[in-house]
């Protein structure tokens, strides 16, 4: 079912568009601010460390 969705015409918009939304926000994240892996272990920590480097990169790009 996901294949199928994946080929329409929409699904490959989606995935085209991903490239320019997705992957740059990452390799911003990875590269420019050192981040290579989480500081806490387990999954509740994890999502919290996550949404404060969300949150971080979204304040840095407001200010810019």
């Amino acid at each position: 079912k996901a294949d199928k969705r994946l080929k329409t015409s929409r699904g490959i918009a989606k995935r085209k568009q991903r490239c320019y939304d997705v992957e740059p926000v990452f390799g911003n994240i990875k590269h420019n601010h050192h981040f290579k892996r989480f500081m806490l272990r387990g999954i509740e920590k994890v999502t919290i460390e996550a949404g404060l480097l969300a949150l971080a990169h979204n304040l840095r790009k407001k200010t810019a």
